[in-house]
């Protein structure tokens, strides 16, 4: 902070000590005259940890080693070091005046001005950094690093740029993986078509379809036809139906701008300016599935029948992959609630089925909030994501997981013998990017630009450094639902480089590959951070065939899963000059956590994209198939059998490693159980610890909660838009303050009401 006058803190003793403690006063006065004279210096900013925090660690680090290491934002100017930084602020002044000034007056020079993020771009001497730091005005001083259009930045923080990758070659070439020939369907508020972002090298666009849920309804294309039944590939009833929902021409795409966002994130290609809003998978083909209304809201039918289309169409169009950033209250049980059920059914075709974990991590009092995952993150064939805050850097080492993104256990709950008992799965699966991320904002298809509801009701969104003409508008976002599609677009890029891997095995690659990040828990980020370096490389050592095999029952336990030649990667990845080992843990049967290379190395029946296993449940989802004159064979799903196998049936082989029994019996204060740190647990995996399975996994029946942790028994999910870390903009939020973690760890209970069929999209 600035250094205070005598004549001030004379001011602050009288009104807080009163005359009495005039001597202590007049002894503190002394002190600080010296300090302000300059005859007592202040220790330096390297020692000082308050000030230590505001300094990004590759700032702090150049400033004290004396050197020029060659950084863009560091040189010599006349003898004199410089550096150019951001300076972000909590001042109350938007032109941030007196900041500017102080800057100047340290013989620096203020570039630009950043609304969005309410701060400064400016050049200053190294050694009169820390007075800047010091300011109370200021939160954080970070470098001005270099802006490539060689890679974005979620792009380079999850490795998706690596060698092992892809490389890049100009704004609409890359060499290497980017999803190419892979289908994302994106299940939201729409996908505006006509976006550069979502264009391929030669500008057309890879939004191969747009389909609106809400303009048909089972009634409506199911007109003299069994409404038990769906329409037969080729029928009349399936042409009507399909021209009710087109929506490839429509004037407004997506009104609300969420689905276009969540899109751009999954498949950008946006490195034709800066900022480079590009995404995982720039090659691959977006399929827009519109069941939000221009408020960012739906109903559980229009995603049921949406869920529908993905399935009815995916052999056909290659969607492999489908992003739903949104969720539904449930209370329900993964066993029966109808969106797990559908998203179970997508699973069991062979679609890896991406959610986001949700917005709940905070309560209306901003306390930590457990068991707050909506449906259908809450079922535990999909891979549900939280969200991870990069601190606007590209080294991971300073993530941390945003306060909002919501925690496990799932807390929807089912009958057993008459007693009410509660999932209590471990979720989310990981966690990704999700903290003020620039992607793609949509208009509407017309010359002039009307921007989408999100952008006009929060114009900061939009203020960015970059050109906004139409069809290369974009905006910033925070939330799971963000977060998410980074994950389904790796996915996509997976599947490229091995197009044999089944979901399960997809879920398993990406949790095994994770960075493990300090100081959060199972509940709060799963296995770790998002690593699409490592999962793809674990896809590239496995052989093609996985999926054909597993459908042709040509697979059993045990049997070798590596390509010829191939062998496990090593469990390590090196991204922007950091090294870090991978997680190495796997989520099985809902609270179960594994480790092991045999889990790659061997055929594990759990790979089976047909069987989903929790808490002492195994469920098959078997598909059928329409056959017929002019019908290609085994391409569209007619529809699902459901069964349940016995409980004694094999489904890890006996290599694999159960982690389970070190983690100890769930307590908030011990942190144990689901409480254990995920890097401690990495660590326990990295040295061969735990049980080694003899004759297969005993089938567990849920968590034992110490301490009396009441949590979420349903919840409410509100229109919400999360601007930034700890900011959520609610409307309608009805919580109390649920599972408020208190000092003494003790956990009150919630009270919500449930939204009938209420869904949103998670912002």
């Amino acid at each position: 902070m600035n250094t205070p006058t005598p004549f001030t803190v004379l001011i602050e003793c009288r009104r807080h000590r009163g005359w009495l403690n005039l001597a202590w006063s007049l002894v503190a006065l002394t002190l600080l005259a010296l300090m302000w004279a300059g005859r007592v210096q202040a220790a330096p900013a390297d020692t000082r940890t308050g000030l230590r925090n505001k300094f990004s660690r590759d700032l702090h680090e150049e400033i004290n080693s004396g050197r020029n290491q060659g950084k863009g934002w560091l040189r010599e100017l006349r003898g004199q070091r410089f550096v150019q930084v951001i300076v972000t602020s909590n001042s109350s002044d938007p032109e941030l005046g007196d900041l500017r000034a102080h800057v100047l007056r340290l013989g620096g020079s203020v570039h630009a001005r950043h609304p969005l993020v309410r701060g400064v771009s400016v050049t200053l001497p190294a050694d009169k950094v820390d007075l800047i730091a010091d300011r109370a005005d200021v939160d954080v001083v970070t470098p001005n690093r270099t802006v490539r259009q060689t890679a974005s930045t979620v792009e380079a923080v999850t490795g998706a740029n690596t060698t092992d990758v892809r490389s890049y070659a100009s704004a609409t070439n890359y060499t290497g993986l980017d999803g190419s020939g892979i289908g994302i369907a994106v299940l939201d508020s729409g996908v505006m078509r006509a976006h550069s972002t979502l264009a391929n090298a030669v500008g057309s666009s890879r939004v191969q379809r747009n389909v609106d849920m809400r303009n048909a309804t089972l009634s409506t294309w199911l007109v003299g036809v069994d409404s038990t039944v769906s329409p037969a590939p080729g029928s009349s009833a399936l042409a009507g139906y399909e021209a009710a929902i087109a929506a490839d021409s429509a004037a407004v795409q997506d009104p609300y701008g969420h689905g276009t966002h969540v899109a751009s994130i999954a498949a950008g290609r946006g490195g034709y300016q800066t900022v480079d809003s590009s995404g995982i998978a720039p090659g691959a083909n977006v399929y827009d599935v519109r069941v939000l209304d221009a408020n960012g809201m739906g109903n559980l039918s229009d995603v049921l029948e949406g869920i529908q289309w993905v399935i009815f169409h995916a052999k056909e169009y290659n969607i492999r992959v489908m992003n739903m950033s949104l969720a539904a209250s449930s209370s329900d049980s993964w066993v029966n609630d109808p969106l797990c059920i559908a998203v179970r059914r997508a699973t069991a075709a062979g679609i890896t089925v991406v959610v986001a974990a949700g917005n709940f991590g905070l309560s209306t009092g901003n306390n930590e909030v457990f068991g707050a995952v909506g449906s259908p993150g809450i079922e535990p064939s999909v891979i549900t994501v939280g969200s991870a805050n990069t601190k606007d850097t590209l080294q991971r080492s300073d993530d941390t997981i945003n306060l909002f993104s919501s925690r496990g256990p799932t807390r929807g709950a089912r009958l057993v013998n008459g007693v009410s008992r509660a999932d209590n799965l471990l979720k989310p699966d990981l966690v990704a990017p999700g903290n003020r991320i620039v992607g793609a904002a949509a208009t509407d298809n017309g010359t002039i630009k009307a921007w989408n509801k999100l952008a006009r009701d929060n114009p900061t969104i939009q203020a960015l450094s970059a050109s906004q003409t139409y069809g290369k508008t974009l905006m910033s976002l925070s939330g799971t639902s963000i977060a998410a599609p980074a994950v389904a677009g790796t996915v996509a890029l997976m599947l490229q480089a091995n197009p044999g891997l089944t979901p399960p095995l997809i879920k398993a690659m990406l949790q095994y590959s994770a960075q493990a990040l300090p100081n959060a828990n199972l509940l709060q980020q799963g296995a770790g951070m998002l690593n699409v370096a490592g999962a793809v490389g674990l896809a590239k050592a496995l052989r093609t065939d996985i999926g054909d095999a597993v459908n042709a029952g040509e697979l059993s336990q045990g049997m070798p899963l590596l390509a010829a030649g191939k062998q496990m990667p090593a469990p390590s990845t090196t991204l922007n000059g950091e090294t870090f080992a991978w997680s190495r843990i796997v989520y099985v049967g809902g609270n179960q956590v594994v480790t092991g290379t045999s889990l790659f190395t061997q055929f594990q029946p759990i790979w089976d994209q047909r069987a989903t296993w929790a808490n002492g449940v195994v469920k098959v989802t078997w598909p059928s198939y329409w056959s017929g004159l002019g019908i290609a064979a085994n391409t569209y799903v007619k529809g699902f059998t459901d069964i349940t196998l016995p409980r004694v049936y094999p489904l890890l082989a006996p290599s694999v490693v159960n982690l389970r029994a070190l983690m100890g019996t769930s307590s908030a204060v011990g942190r144990t159980g689901v409480f254990t740190p995920t890097f401690t647990l990495a660590g326990w995996a990295a040295a061969g610890s735990g049980v080694v399975l003899g004759t297969g996994i005993v089938l567990s029946e849920g968590l034992v909660l110490s301490e009396g942790l009441v949590l979420s028994e349903g919840l409410v999910l509100s229109e919400g838009l999360v601007l930034s870390e700890g900011l959520v903009l609610s409307e309608g939020l009805v919580l109390s303050e649920s599972i408020v973690l208190s000092e003494s760890v003790h956990v009150e209970g919630v009270i919500a009401y449930k939204l009938k069929g209420a869904l949103k999209g998670e912002k």
